[in-house]
């Protein structure tokens, strides 16, 4: 076993790209734990064992060769000598990408049957490499299952996604902003939990699926930003007199990007007359919802998509941000729906404005839901906000019911709704 002693305390990582490599040397430095790596590229192997990187990366190599030197990084000649002797393994192999768009998984499924045909002796697998969601429970699960294991007695499985960004892999695996654990039984939970308990990072354990969907939940955000980003470019470059730059700069001194400490006042006075009121985090923008309304974002955005249009250019991102937001109301409603035992359901809804703490009510998606379920038949609704229900009454002339307070709609209904926080 390539003159390797057995260690039961000891990690295996198969595949050492960006991810793999500097996830075997992180956890090495970081746990104090011993760790063997492998990569089926025999050339990339030759490289490291002479400390050197196949790739650039800052920081990286310095630790690489420090661990060689230690001990504590150890690579395998086989993917037989790495994991028989581990009682944790990370999957860092590629999930490229199909001709049709698909997850390629055979690289993953492919080492995970190579490992359990060495030895199926109950160890943590954690699936590291980005999968689409579902895949551990509809992929990998079944492969366990046929060869008789039972994940949570026989064996572990984990998903623990990555979050690197090359050229900064180092300082992102020391210094994480999170940890994301899918397991969905008790001994993956811990065992991972345990491992990873000397970071200084919060720890989000959730299931496998849930810990698959945020990597991409993060990686098309970035997308969309970066798509969004571009489209406006092209915009302001077919507009003519528009500096990117400068536009760009400015939207970045947005305080929300940042959400910096609001100071006290001097006499301890209402930060509220004094104009220093505490931001919106940005972040507080990219959470599910019910949809954007209100006179500025809606306005705004057909605006823009109206005058890229005049200049040439099919605003994709507008339109689609646009179409999603309507879409988004009727998925709502039809979720209301899917609830009700009949069309007589008592439906309540709280929240009429369109956003929190607020009576503006202009294009609020909770007008847009409460009409679509009337229109499938719904007829039953009761509606609360403490500050928005005169202006909406007003505003949309909805044949539903007013509450007098939160109190009187929970007792009265059977359906609750939030559609906005008040």
């Amino acid at each position: 076993m390539a003159n390797i002693k057995t260690d039961n305390n000891m990690i295996a990582v198969l595949g050492l790209g960006f991810v793999g490599l500097t996830t075997a040397i992180g956890l090495a430095e970081k746990t104090g734990r011993k760790v063997i790596g492998f990569d089926i590229d025999a050339a990339r192997s030759r490289t490291l064992q002479e400390g050197k990187l196949p790739f650039h990366e800052p920081d990286l190599g310095d630790y690489l060769q420090k661990h060689l030197k230690q001990g504590s990084f150890k690579l395998a000649s086989s993917l037989a000598d790495a994991v028989v002797l581990a009682d944790t393994i990370f999957f860092c192999v590629g999930t490229p990408s199909n001709d049709d768009g698909r997850a390629n998984l055979t690289y993953l499924t492919d080492a995970i049957e190579a490992t359990l045909d060495v030895d199926d002796t109950k160890r943590l697998l954690v699936v590291k490499s980005t999968v689409p969601p579902h895949t551990s429970c509809e992929v990998i699960l079944p492969l366990l299952e046929r060869r008789g294991l039972v994940v949570g007695h026989d064996t572990g499985l984990a998903s623990n996604p990555e979050f690197l960004r090359e050229g900064h892999c180092w300082a992102d695996f020391m210094n994480p902003d999170r940890i994301v654990i899918g397991a969905d039984d008790d001994y993956s939970a811990q065992t991972l939990s345990r491992l990873y308990s000397v970071f200084n990072a919060p720890i989000i354990l959730t299931s496998r699926s849930t810990a698959e969907y945020i990597k991409y939940l993060s990686n098309t955000l970035l997308a969309t930003m970066i798509s969004f980003s571009n489209e406006m470019a092209m915009i302001a470059d077919r507009l003519g007199d528009v500096d990117v730059g400068d536009a760009f700069k400015a939207l970045h001194m947005d305080r929300r990007w940042t959400l910096p400490e609001v100071p006290d006042t001097p006499d301890g006075g209402d930060k509220e007359a004094t104009g220093s009121t505490q931001p919106v985090d940005m972040a507080s923008y990219v959470l599910p919802g019910s949809g954007f309304g209100g006179y500025c974002l809606p306005k705004d955005t057909k605006a823009m998509a109206h005058l890229a249009q005049q200049c040439g250019i099919d605003a994709l991102m507008l339109h689609g941000t646009l179409e999603t937001n309507e879409l988004i109301k009727r998925h709502r409603a039809d979720l209301i729906a899917s609830r009700c035992t009949s069309k007589d359901t008592r439906i309540g809804i709280i929240g009429l404005s369109f956003k929190p703490g607020s009576d503006d009510v202009r294009d609020t998606p909770a007008a847009a839901i409460i009409s679509h379920l009337l229109q499938a038949g719904y007829h039953n609704i009761t509606v609360y906000d403490p500050f928005a229900m005169e202006t909406f009454a007003q505003s949309y002339a909805l044949p539903i019911n007013y509450a007098h307070d939160r109190d009187a709609l929970l007792a009265s209904c059977e359906i609750i709704e939030v559609i906005k926080d008040v």
